[in-house]
């Protein structure tokens, strides 16, 4: 027997888009596999399926999506534009061939991957973005790895606010002068690596203690402190089972308190990916 999908409660994007609190992130779901695991996920109830070019599995995802028996308007596309498509013409380009390779008519969200300041053409990217929109293939535009430097610069130049930045954040690492920043601006704050992977996060005594007096497990308080600073998280699973752990984190709260000593574990950058300096092409 199915089980019910889990609603997800959603917030209002700065384009009035509403934006589901958690996510499913997709990188390494390819192939049919990757088709079967990201339609398991949209039953479970997951709405924002987070894929990009550069990920080699927008068909995967665009398959699902197609087939599935949920809603294509209840779903949220995310793709993002690759380092060696910047510009305003090469982006309009590559978004025809995410397009084309998710098999959809239009993409929810599009998203700057990287800002790559050395190449500086991430204003012009994203000015072309603003047409996509406008031409009504983009519902919401924004970036991904930007800094209120970065975000700043395409504010004043560009003349339009990116409705999302999506950038390395977890408890080790809870950005809390950008989040501050997106806030002030309206501009939502999206969290790629959300449980730390590849760290000691999860087996943190602090985590397993909170975890333990709520009753859930340390995955299902780090995801609910994203929630509840505002982050939405897009943790990545092809398994049934932890889809379905990472996404029920709705019949729990945690205390002020608790929420404070979670931050408190900031310690830095886990992936060492600067974007003053890194790139990705």
């Amino acid at each position: 027997m199915a089980l019910d999908a889990i609603t997800v409660p959603t917030r209002p994007l700065n384009d009035g888009t509403a934006f589901p609190v958690v996510g499913l992130g997709t990188y390494g779901l390819n192939g049919d596999e990757g088709t079967a695991a990201v339609t398991t996920a949209l039953e479970t109830g997951y709405r924002i399926l987070d894929t990009a070019l550069n990920y080699g599995n927008e068909d995967a995802v665009g398959r699902a999506v197609r087939e599935t028996d949920v809603p294509r308007d209840d779903i949220i596309v995310t793709s993002k534009l690759p380092g060696r498509h910047h510009g305003y013409a090469e982006a309009l380009a590559s978004f025809e061939e995410t397009r084309k390779n998710l098999g959809l008519d239009h993409v929810d969200l599009y998203l700057i991957h990287w800002p790559l300041p050395r190449i500086d053409q991430y204003v012009e990217s994203f000015r072309a973005f603003t047409k996509l929109q406008d031409d009504g293939l983009v519902t919401s535009i924004g970036v991904s790895n930007f800094t209120i430097e970065h975000l700043t610069r395409v504010i004043d130049e560009v003349g339009v606010t990116p409705a999302v930045n999506q950038v390395e954040l977890h408890p080790y690492f809870p950005q809390g002068e950008l989040r501050a920043f997106h806030a002030a601006h309206g501009i939502a704050t999206e969290a790629w690596s959300p449980i730390g992977k590849k760290s000691e996060l999860l087996t943190e005594g602090l985590i397993a203690e909170i975890a333990s007096a709520h009753g859930v497990t340390p995955t299902q308080v780090v995801i609910r402190w994203h929630v509840q600073i505002g982050s939405v998280p897009v943790p990545k699973s092809q398994d049934a089972g932890r889809q379905r752990e990472n996404l029920d984190v709705f019949g729990f709260e945690l205390s002020d308190d608790e929420v404070a000593r979670i931050s408190g574990l900031e310690r830095g950058r886990i992936w060492g990916a600067d974007p003053n300096s890194h790139e990705e092409f």
